[in-house]
């Protein structure tokens, strides 16, 4: 291994510099892949929201996870629309990676997709947007490396993650004033 500028041991390099290491986007792209069984459905054969709502979080923590390299917890859900029924037996795909880091949270953007794959058709479920806060064992809270976007639309997402998060932080303190 190359030495680091700074780093005291010859040659080597520590978890903790490469830890920082800003990363792409693309290293942290995740999908899953779920069938919906009946299990999954309320009684008219609809898969339940929050059962949809856990894969989100399923799937966002894997992508914040692939980013970070440590433990994460999710610390806030932006609202959820549900764009189409999704039924038992359909197969659901969701798509994520990380938008923006910040310090030690991160923006993970959420696309669900239910799949048939008799007609070979994909329809739009629902988008979400988490942000994951990075932590040790013990939970205390981890600087994370930035992420780099390197597409266009990428770009964008990392742009906008950064409006939607001054719209979080002024809502939160709005709550937080004493009525």
């Amino acid at each position: 291994m190359a030495k680091r500028p700074g780093s005291d041991n010859e040659g080597k390099t520590s978890m903790a510099d490469d830890a920082l290491v800003p990363r792409p986007v693309r290293d942290s792209q995740s999908e899953m892949a779920e069938i919906v069984l009946p299990n999954d459905a309320n009684p008219l054969g609809a898969l339940l929201g929050g059962r949809l709502m856990h894969w989100i979080d399923l799937a966002g923590a894997m992508a914040a996870h692939r980013h970070s390299r440590n433990y994460v917890v999710t610390a806030s859900v932006d609202h959820i629309d549900f764009l189409v029924p999704v039924r038992v037996g359909d197969l659901v795909i969701l798509r994520s990676s990380v938008n923006r880091v910040f310090h030690s949270s991160m923006e993970v953007g959420v696309k669900v997709y239910v799949e048939n794959y008799i007609a070979d058709t994909a329809q739009h479920v629902a988008s979400a947007y988490l942000t994951f806060v990075a932590i040790d064992g013990a939970g205390k809270h981890l600087k994370v490396a930035p992420v780099i976007p390197e597409t266009e639309e990428q770009q964008r997402r990392y742009d906008d993650a950064g409006r939607r998060r001054e719209i979080r932080r002024s809502e939160l303190e709005r709550r937080r004033r004493p009525r």
